[in-house]
């Protein structure tokens, strides 16, 4: 992966692991991390983050369990499951937070924050301080449904939290010709779901993704 362009990600929201089995042996090739989704997490639990890990080594993995508490015992289970990152949602409490990266950093592995409506500057602020630099801007299905573009606003926050030193991922019903919108700004990775799994060839489209990837960031 250069490390001048964004990380492209798969998030696997699956309701079996034979399924989202099928999205990794076209695309582990193309993608640079694999999300294993809640949805699968819930349905399959963390065994299925220790089949892909088997399965792809060397790939860089995130348990999307999205933490709100107990987070030094999911954290736990998560690492022995042999992810590599943990999400957590950002209305958890700063001892949570603390907990989790404890965890995660002892290991080795990242924490992913995901933003929810809830979220400020102010805590974002008490995150770097516990070294917690990645977080996800997400935009849910209502979310998508009531604004079908990215608004300025969401191009304004990206752009806020990375100048504060945060890695920031981006996501929400993302395509190929959102890519371009977010050029010059420092996104660390592109999380694509459903524009990926539910393509006609998955791997032409992470293929797509990737190439608008390089093209907008040389």
């Amino acid at each position: 992966m250069a490390s001048s362009r964004p990380l492209l990600q798969v998030a696997l929201d699956t309701k079996d692991l034979n399924t989202a089995l099928k999205t990794t042996r076209l695309v582990s090739d193309v993608v640079d991390v694999i999300e294993v989704g809640t949805i699968l997490c819930l349905a399959e639990g963390l065994g299925a983050v220790t089949s892909i890990r088997t399965l792809y080594p060397n790939k860089l993995i995130l348990a999307d369990v999205r933490i709100a508490e107990a987070g030094a015992i999911i954290a736990k289970m998560v690492f022995d499951a042999q992810a590599n990152w943990v999400s957590m949602l950002s209305s958890a409490s700063l001892s949570t937070m603390e907990a989790v990266a404890e965890e995660a950093f002892s290991r080795g592995g990242d924490v992913q924050v995901e933003l929810q409506d809830d979220w400020s500057l102010q805590k974002a602020n008490a995150w770097l301080a516990l070294g917690i630099k990645q977080v996800t801007i997400h935009r849910s299905r209502d979310a998508e449904a009531a604004h079908p573009n990215w608004d300025e606003e969401s191009i304004r926050q990206i752009r806020d939290l990375a100048d504060k030193g945060f890695k920031v991922s981006v996501t929400g019903k993302l395509s190929t010709t959102d890519i371009p919108l977010f050029k010059g700004i420092p996104v660390f990775a592109f999380v694509a779901g459903r524009a990926i799994r539910e393509a006609q060839d998955p791997h032409v489209a992470a293929q797509h993704f990737m190439a608008s990837i390089q093209e907008n960031w040389n």
